[in-house]
């Protein structure tokens, strides 16, 4: 099972800790592959993704305020156009799952 994870809304204390939190359980409970993209929802509407891994880099979010894959305000259901694309973008990248991590 791959996962897919993002950070939307504005920025918040605790991102980061949710990040490793989901690779570290995904990874170990499930052992499944973890994809972030970046910028928020933008990330899937321009298919900007990064592999996320249980390793030190993993065990460092702890460490760091914001958001590793950073956030946007972009609000793709305001087209069909967008909700479209972001379900292309899931299945080209074969993501079942996807967690929206924030707001908006």
């Amino acid at each position: 099972m791959r996962i897919g994870v993002l950070t939307g809304g504005g920025d918040c204390p605790g991102l980061n800790a949710v990040i490793r939190a989901v690779v570290r359980t995904c990874d170990a409970r499930y052992g499944s592959a973890v994809v972030g993209f970046q910028d928020g929802w933008r990330g899937l509407l321009e298919d900007r993704r990064v592999q996320l891994s249980n390793d030190d880099r993993n065990d460092r979010l702890l460490t760091k305020g914001g958001t590793m894959l950073g956030t946007a305000r972009t609000h793709p259901d305001v087209l069909r156009a967008g909700l479209d694309r972001i379900r292309q973008t899931l299945d080209d990248n074969g993501i079942d799952v996807l967690i929206p991590i924030g707001g908006e």
